[in-house]
């Protein structure tokens, strides 16, 4: 069950919840730096894996783009 709840697609508040942002700054990282995120009709919806790796290569920092952060290494804890 846990995993049909990884692959789940997460709205803008709850992609912020999980990254202890507020609303306005999802749609900012969307616009300005290139977060990883898909409009469905007119709704943002988010696939966590895709957050969590432009995250960890450095895209909510640098305002790098998905693509160019599925070529990055990513570091390992």
């Amino acid at each position: 069950m846990e995993s049909k709840m990884e692959d789940k697609w997460l709205s803008v508040d709850e992609i912020g919840d999980y990254l202890g942002i507020k609303r306005d700054t999802v749609y900012k990282w969307i616009s300005e730096k290139g977060m990883p995120a898909h409009k469905i009709s007119r709704l943002w919806k988010f696939k966590k894996k895709q957050v969590d790796a432009w995250v960890e290569a450095g895209g909510a920092a640098t305002g790098i783009t998905e693509d160019q952060a599925e070529t990055m290494p990513v570091k390992k804890s």
